[in-house]
Parts: C-alpha cells; structure tokens; sequence
C-alpha cells in the first residue's frame, strides 16, 4: 500500500514589492535563512485555503524556474506547503 504524502507549513521570509494600487508582487523567497530563490513572475493572486497543511490567506501562484507554485500570506507571515521527507 502506497504511503499518502505529507506535508507541514514552512514559514519563509519573502521579498516583495507594493505597487502605488496596493498589489504585493512577490520577486524572491528565502528558505532556512540560506537558500534563496528567485521568482520569475507572479501569475495570480487570490484569497485561498492552504489545502494541504490547513489555514488561509492570500494564495500567490508564482512561476520559478518555470514551474508554477503556491506561496502563502497570512496576517504578515509567509507560508509554503513543504512536503514532509520519510
């Protein structure tokens, strides 16, 4: 039988800058304080729940490395679903 994969929030700090109309564009993340990645763009935004780990916010689809993925905003605080290694 096939294990269900996990997943946990993971808190990140996120660079972003606010336009004059108030929309938060997000340009990179910062993972443990050491690995950082660039987002290529941001694609969508909208206020959503984090399926995988629970809770809610504003859910950013951003394209890094060509790949779209969700990160969180929530009150202040950043967020990714990151999948819990077994």
């Amino acid at each position: 039988m096939a294990e269900k994969t996990q997943y946990m929030k993971k808190y990140v700090t996120v660079g972003a800058y606010h336009t004059p109309e108030g929309k938060t564009i997000p340009k990179f993340l910062i993972i443990d304080d050491e690995h950082k990645i660039l987002i290529d763009r941001l694609v969508t935004s909208c206020r959503a729940a984090a399926t995988k780990v629970g809770g809610s916010g504003i859910r950013y689809t951003v394209r890094i490395r060509g790949m779209e993925k969700y990160i969180f905003e929530d009150e202040g605080k950043w967020f990714i679903e990151e999948r819990v290694q077994n």
